[in-house]
């Protein structure tokens, strides 16, 4: 490999670190957002007047807000809540979740049925 060869790849390792980086933030903040979303509704839940009904009304709200967004369905909603619910408290494992995934909670939830 001659001299600009290993210039021009050290510009190729600068551009997928940067991307890595990015990917792994974009990641994190979305798991938040889903964290925040299931805590929502997990407190909202509490309320006895709230049921199926109040779920389904947010997923159809945000289908109208958001058309074509996916994964604020129905399932997914109730899928945030429970993520919510499944590590609230848990000050070591809440910050390592976010640096997971959001395939690999919905595995570990599935395995812990």
């Amino acid at each position: 490999m001659n001299e600009i060869d290993k210039d021009f790849e050290q510009v190729i390792s600068i551009i997928e670190n940067a991307r890595e980086n990015a990917y792994r933030k974009v990641n994190e903040e979305l798991i938040l957002m889903y964290q925040y979303v299931g805590r929502f509704l997990s407190e909202q839940s509490k309320e006895a007047s709230y049921g199926d009904g109040y779920i389904d009304s947010l997923a159809s709200y945000i289908q109208d807000k958001f058309p074509g967004i996916k994964g604020f369905n129905r399932r997914g909603l109730y899928r945030m809540k429970q993520f919510f619910e499944l590590y609230d408290g848990n000050e070591k494992v809440s910050p390592l979740v976010t640096q997971l995934s959001w395939t690999n909670p919905l595995l570990i939830m599935s395995g812990c049925k």
